[in-house]
């Protein structure tokens, strides 16, 4: 059973998703969503221990604060996702990371000479847990702006509140994309 929780933010209603113990989901309603859609709808239940912590999660966050703690997460994946998972949850608020070196890094720990960008998106773009798991923080290895299911402006936005400014050529490339 998955019980879940509202949540509006300044960009919009954000629902969260939980087992009962830990956030399993959280993500804008309506947002282009990778990750296995939650389609299964149990109950409502905004006063669950997790959802509390969340929802105040969230609410420090969008006051532009780094609330300088995670709520209990239960992130199902292959061991590929979980590890790139687990290196977005070392990014710190206010920084990015390109795919290239999140790609290095599972190459070192796996003893490789090369790991793909391109699997290290796909895993991102699978990420069940937006901005607690902080995909948005991901751009291209050349500064530019990639991909967000929650939209490029959401991203630019969520990116602008942690105090990261892109450069004129990351938001020039969105622009001619709309």
């Amino acid at each position: 059973m998955h019980l879940t929780g509202y949540y509006e933010s300044p960009l919009g209603v954000i629902e969260l998703v939980s087992d009962g113990k830990a956030l399993t989901g959280l993500q804008f309603c309506g947002q282009d969503f990778n990750a296995p859609p939650i389609k299964e709808k149990g109950y409502d239940k905004n006063d669950l221990s997790v959802f509390e912590e969340t929802l105040r999660w969230l609410g420090i966050y969008f006051t532009g604060t780094d609330p300088g703690f995670i709520p209990p997460l239960l992130l199902k994946g292959s061991p590929f996702q979980l590890s790139v998972w687990r290196i977005l949850l070392e990014i710190p608020f206010g920084r990015t990371m390109s795919y290239g070196e999140i790609a290095k890094i599972i190459a070192k720990e796996r003893g490789i000479k090369k790991m793909s960008s391109q699997a290290v998106g796909g895993a991102v773009s699978r990420n069940p847990v937006s901005l607690i798991v902080p995909c948005h923080r991901i751009i291209g290895s050349d500064g530019s702006m990639t991909g967000y299911g929650g939209g490029i402006e959401r991203k630019l936005a969520l990116l602008k509140l942690e105090g990261i400014v892109m450069g004129s050529a990351a938001v020039k490339a969105f622009s001619k994309q709309h």
